[in-house]
């Protein structure tokens, strides 16, 4: 809903676009840090703190970014709303898990992630739509409304208790000197350690694929309208009805998807969800016409429909429950690392060579990330109909 105001909030502050841009950047890296909270939380505290806190905390954040005074403040509101933002998507994928069965986790995961999809899909234009009609400020009201809503629902459903605690995991640490650092690092070992001997490799090869994914989808948004616009010179217009294409095609991929995970396997979808995106990132930049380059992201996205939900419910089978909000954090954390640097290697890269040397460099990543996922990784879906 915030995107399309950002050239407003330029002009109103008197900013350029970059600096009005950051309001983008300042809600990744919130979502970054609400991340790694969120997993202390909900091993700790249960989903009902997140569910609810999350929202509430976002927004009244979102409320006083719609009076705020300056642009800096706004920036400082947006970090607040984009950790809650991650709280809360941590704790729903908790409190589905605890609601289906192990053989129905694919289908919830899928639905929740789709549903997700088609959020960021139409709410840009209910933003753009209530700036031109009222203002800026409206949108963040619209927001604020949106989330508090969301408090009522964290009301309404049932509350995933916290786990009981591993005793030889260490509790919080303090400060941020070598000492503490080595002691999260020790911290970390411990948690990891909880995972079965033999699922440990599946969880690492897990990791890996959603940096890789998020990566992937990260250059995709950010390289692809340069290379549509400056080497195959398609209108802006035709570059947004790639993603547009894509964006169908990945909510038609909600229902398959989650048959697949939970009547196949989940590696049917972990490892084409990562494999199939090099073969379209190989033939990126080959293309010479709108056609072809829709094509291709078609092909694409159909890997990303099956990228719902897969790889994180794969990683619920894996980890033992009074440990799954911090694994499960650790895993984002490191997606959102990659998510950080990917639009900025990506952007050297096209800056030096050109905006399709990008996908020649991903695509190698891709497929060692789906070899490892298929050769290291462990089928993760229960036969037994359980």
């Amino acid at each position: 809903m915030i995107i399309p105001t950002i050239p407003v909030l330029a002009r109103h502050f008197g900013v350029s676009a970059g600096g009005a841009a950051q309001i983008v950047t300042v809600f990744a890296f919130g979502k970054f840090v609400g991340t790694i909270i969120g997993g202390v939380v909900l091993d700790r505290m249960g989903t009902r703190a997140a569910l609810v806190g999350g929202p509430l905390v976002g927004g009244i954040a979102s409320l006083l970014a719609a009076g705020a005074p300056g642009l800096t403040v706004i920036l400082l509101l947006a970090l607040v709303m984009g950790a809650t933002d991650s709280l809360w998507a941590s704790a729903r994928e908790v409190g589905v898990i605890d609601l289906a069965r192990r053989n129905q986790r694919g289908r919830m995961l899928s639905s929740i992630h789709g549903t997700y999809n088609i959020g960021t899909a139409i709410f840009p234009l209910v933003g753009g739509w209530m700036t031109d009609l009222f203002s800026f400020r409206a949108v963040f009201i619209g927001y604020a409304v949106a989330s508090l809503l969301s408090v009522f629902l964290g009301f309404a459903g049932p509350d995933s208790a916290a786990m009981p605690m591993a005793q030889k995991i260490p509790d919080g640490v303090k400060g941020w000197g070598l000492a503490a650092l080595q002691r999260r690092l020790h911290g970390f070992v411990a948690l990891f350690k909880e995972i079965r001997p033999d699922l440990r490799s599946t969880y690492a090869a897990l990791v890996l694929a959603t940096l890789v994914n998020q990566s992937q989808r990260i250059i995709i948004q950010s390289m692809l309208p340069l290379y549509a616009e400056s080497y195959l010179h398609l209108s802006p217009t035709q570059t947004g009805l790639l993603f547009s294409i894509s964006g169908v095609v990945v909510f038609a991929m909600i229902i398959p998807a989650g048959f697949v995970m939970d009547r196949v396997g989940r590696k049917w979808c972990t490892v084409p969800s990562t494999g199939v995106p090099a073969l379209a990132f190989v033939l990126i930049p080959m293309t010479n016409n709108f056609t072809q380059l829709a094509l291709l992201v078609g092909f694409a996205a159909i890997a990303q429909g099956l990228a719902l939900g897969s790889v994180a419910t794969s990683t619920y089978d894996v980890v033992p429950a009074h440990v799954r909000g911090r694994l499960q954090a650790a895993r984002r954390t490191v997606a959102e690392l990659g998510s950080g640097v990917a639009p900025l290697f990506g952007g050297y890269l096209a800056n030096t060579f050109n905006p399709g040397v990008p996908f020649l460099v991903y695509a190698p990543l891709l497929i060692f990330s789906a070899v490892l996922l298929a050769v290291v990784g462990k089928e993760t879906l229960d036969q037994s109909g359980t």
